[in-house]
């Protein structure tokens, strides 16, 4: 999952929309290579992302099973598949496009995400889902001061900070370490994954007099290429605290985890 939101947000594209994936997409299970295709579609089967689907021709490792089993997933009628690679096995774990499908589908399979062991586009590898042709993520540095408290305790209060602008999401203030006030914070062993910025390596959470605030803060220490300007920083939920800007105290958003 995102550390924002489960579904990332994104672009609205309609449900059932198929178009080509212009980079080699790659599926492994147990060390082999259960799929490698230069010629993967999208298929948006709900609104916010699409999923891979890949030529059947394209399996290396991977031997389809029929369960016969069909059922209607968000594009059309498929037929559900077990995926066999090597000695593994993952039942339920491909969906082959049945007549009534957008007619690119034909011939192609959809696997369950988490059925593979990893993906990768290119040399890259792709969490939680793939990501959006019309989504993107920008970190710019900024001259912004930024000061973020919680019943009426400071947390950090920093000179500058990196923003990380993402489609459909908050903007995100990610603040240097060394003005943020760790002793305060309680080390969570939440571990939280975004397709468009990698693994986090830390979350936080705060106890005040009050109340016990979880998961308030996180940190990616080896974030993904477009976003390495986050590298090492630390980023509160402007939906779970007090966030000043420049001075000005910015509305809380409707907290899209919750």
């Amino acid at each position: 999952m995102s550390d924002e939101s489960v579904q990332h947000p994104s672009l609205i594209v309609p449900v059932g929309h198929v178009e080509p994936v212009p980079r080699r997409v790659r599926g492994t299970i147990g060390g082999h290579v259960a799929f490698d295709t230069r010629r993967a579609l999208y298929v948006w089967e709900w609104p916010a992302y699409p999923q891979f689907s890949i030529p059947v021709e394209d399996l290396v490792d991977g031997v389809l099973t029929d369960d016969d089993h069909a059922e209607p997933l968000g594009a059309g009628p498929a037929l559900r598949h077990t995926l066999r690679v090597g000695s593994e096995v993952r039942e339920g774990a491909a969906w082959v496009w049945d007549h009534g499908a957008p007619a690119p589908l034909l011939g192609t399979v959809r696997f369950e995400w988490e059925a593979l062991d990893s993906w990768f586009e290119e040399d890259e590898p792709v969490f939680v889902h793939p990501r959006s042709p019309y989504s993107r993520v920008d970190a710019l540095r900024s001259t912004s001061s930024v000061r973020v408290e919680l019943d009426g305790v400071v947390l950090a209060d920093a000179p500058n900070c990196v923003k990380l602008f993402e489609t459909g999401l908050p903007t995100r203030y990610y603040l240097d370490r060394t003005h943020v006030d760790r002793a305060r914070l309680r080390h969570s062993a939440t571990v939280t994954r975004c397709p468009y910025k990698g693994t986090t390596s830390s979350y936080w959470s705060f106890d005040s007099d009050v109340a016990a605030h979880e998961d308030i803060a996180w940190a990616y220490d080896f974030p993904t290429i477009h976003a390495n300007r986050i590298a090492g920083l630390v980023a509160f939920y402007n939906e779970r605290v007090d966030l000043y800007v420049d001075g000005v105290l910015l509305p809380r958003p409707s907290d899209p985890t919750r």
